[in-house]
């Protein structure tokens, strides 16, 4: 329902197919004003403040002081049902290679033990809007590019707007109560946690929703952190939303907070069966691959992840965007393949070089669970 994209250079890509210049970030002074559709500064030597107007010609303008920002100019205007206009926002961490100064992000949650943050809202009674807290992750130590899980921590929102996918379900994370919701925005895989009634300002622990992710089988210990963000998207109007304060970190060392598996298998969870079918000749092939759904749930958003022999390298790819970083490979959905109800399937397909004798790859996990095959 929203966009497919936030951040402006990975939507003007995917939009025009064209080059992209980053708008670097520069070191800011007391009330810096940012008018420049990508622009960003840098506040207290380590984080990145961004007005990241992606999806709207119309002006935006933010006023970047000491300890945030506040928006004072938002003429962009889109429906409801579609994406909003924009995210301008702060983040530690790295976003389409605007990495906030002497970040040790992207980190392995693996080797985190500590991720304390601190947010502090204003809001406005005009306009569409929400307040987004964005958690990044990837399979990979991307700085570029957009990572393939965004948790999405919904601490208000005003007028008819509800996050990407559906409903599965309430959970307690942090010491909140919260609605969760699922789904995929064609780029990436989206779980939401909507609060039930306003926040305006709140410290609690990253790791917290990354253990829950983790639990509903839709990341593991071996993916990334890379990027921590706190802003809002408006669909309209505006003027007056801030962020008066932000702070966060990422300590490393011991093992990071462990959750206890779930009793049952997490919402659109269950069993799944992957086919993967080779055509090769000399030192080329083609790969069919299909992902079935044999769980009791519905899964919106998936991602199969498996290695390659060695000697193996992906190319051209359909139906699916395959990454691969070594012998690990990870196929995501696309935006019309997203959704598999039990017992559906989606297919994917992709061409490859080999080198030797060829193999097939004879594991699998789809949002890390592992499936059957054949």
């Amino acid at each position: 329902m929203r966009r497919p994209i936030r951040a402006a250079a990975a939507a003007v890509l995917l939009l025009t197919g064209g080059l992209v210049t980053v708008v670097a970030a520069t070191p800011a002074q007391a009330d810096t004003r940012i008018c420049e559709q990508y622009g960003s500064t840098t506040i207290q030597g380590r984080y990145v403040v961004q007005n990241n107007r992606w999806g709207t010609t119309a002006e935006q303008c933010i006023n970047v002081t000491d300890t945030g920002f506040s928006v004072t100019s938002q003429q962009g205007s889109s429906p409801t049902n579609g994406a909003p206009v924009s995210y301008p926002s702060i983040f530690y961490g790295c976003h389409y290679t605007n990495c906030s100064p002497g970040t040790n992000l992207p980190i392995q949650v693996s080797r985190i033990s500590n991720a304390p943050t601190s947010i502090n809202y204003q809001y406005v009674g005009n306009g569409t809007y929400n307040a987004s807290y964005d958690i990044w992750l990837d399979p990979t130590p991307r700085t570029d590019g957009v990572s393939q899980m965004e948790i999405m921590i919904w601490f208000h929102r005003q007028g008819s707007i509800q996050p990407i996918g559906s409903p599965v379900g309430n959970a307690t994370v942090a010491g909140r109560n919260w609605q969760v919701w699922t789904g995929s925005n064609g780029s990436n895989n989206v779980v939401s946690y909507l609060a039930p009634s306003s926040i305006t300002s709140w410290s609690f622990n990253v790791l917290d929703f990354i253990a829950d992710v983790r639990a509903r089988g839709q990341i593991t210990n071996s993916w990334y952190l890379t990027s921590v963000q706190a802003g809002f998207e408006p669909w309209s109007g505006g003027v007056g939303l801030g962020v008066n304060s932000f702070s966060g970190s990422v300590s490393t060392g011991g093992a990071p907070p462990t959750t206890a598996p779930p009793t049952s298998q997490p919402p659109g969870g269950g069993g799944c069966r992957v086919s993967y079918t080779a055509n090769t000749w000399n030192n080329g092939y083609t790969a069919d691959v299909r992902v079935t759904n044999t769980g009791g749930g519905t899964i919106n958003g998936w991602t199969l992840a498996y290695q390659l022999p060695g000697g193996q390298t992906v190319g051209n790819s359909w139906n699916a965007t395959v990454t691969q970083s070594g012998s690990s490979v990870t196929a995501r959905n696309v935006g019309w393949n997203g959704t598999l109800a039990p017992g559906g399937t989606a297919s994917f397909g992709y061409q490859a070089s080999y080198s030797g004798s060829y193999s097939s790859p004879s594991s699998f996990t789809l949002n890390g669970t592992a499936c059957a095959t054949g």
